[in-house]
């Protein structure tokens, strides 16, 4: 599988990201600085945590405005898959790549915490690996993570099966409405969310569960 990471200004969790593509795919993903204007050929597009621009105005809002982002939203709309995860996520809805935006979380601190998730849909090439329903455990590290979607928005999302993972068992971190963690967008090919998987996917990390997610897309490119 041919992976490409997009790395910003204050990406801080890019390093990550590659060490666990590498691990789960045999293959060393290609990194693309957010100046250059095209991605390279591959089947997964990440957009990484971090800090992009330190958060200044909204968290991923100057990002999402970054030369490369234009060539990422035509390679979307083609159908390549895009993952974003945190300020990735922020980066993506910020585009327009995905439904509703991410403000500040609920208590208004910043939170590094682990979280239970439920796997809402299954039938996403992301989640293909999981169990419907299917409770586990992933870390989160972030400020602005509190998904919102007006009323409309909401039901469409819900409605279609965007929703692909929920924070479970009371672990909701940042006041999320409906306790949604990740959504797609309609076509099923852009998913953002704002736990870690990628820090959850060997023994050092104490745990594997994360890898359910890249070995689902694994599986679809295969």
């Amino acid at each position: 599988m041919k992976t490409a990471v997009i790395v910003f200004p204050g990406s801080n969790r890019d390093r990550d990201m590659f060490h666990a593509l590498e691990l789960i795919t045999g293959t060393r993903p290609v990194g693309v600085w957010h100046t250059e204007s095209s991605l390279p050929d591959a089947d997964l597009v990440i957009v990484p945590g971090g800090f992009s621009y330190g958060d200044y105005l909204r968290s991923g809002a100057i990002a999402a405005r970054s030369p490369i982002l234009k060539d990422l939203v035509a390679k979307a709309e083609s159908g390549v898959s895009v993952l974003g995860v945190c300020n990735g996520f922020q980066i993506l809805t910020e585009a327009g790549l995905l439904p509703g935006a991410l403000m500040r979380n609920a208590g208004l601190t910043f939170v590094c915490k682990e979280v239970m998730l439920e796997t809402v849909n299954s039938a996403t090439q992301f989640s293909s690996k999981f169990e419907k329903g299917q409770v586990w455990r992933c870390p989160v590290a972030h400020h602005d993570g509190n998904y919102f979607a007006d009323a409309e928005t909401l039901k469409s999302v819900e409605g279609n099966g965007q929703v692909v993972f929920r924070y479970a068992n009371g672990t909701n971190p940042n006041g999320s409405i409906n306790d949604i963690a990740g959504v797609t967008n309609a076509k099923g090919n852009v998913l953002g969310m704002m736990p870690h998987p990628e820090n959850l996917v060997e023994s050092l990390h104490g745990g594997l569960d994360g890898r359910l997610l890249f070995e689902s897309l694994l599986e679809k490119a295969a």
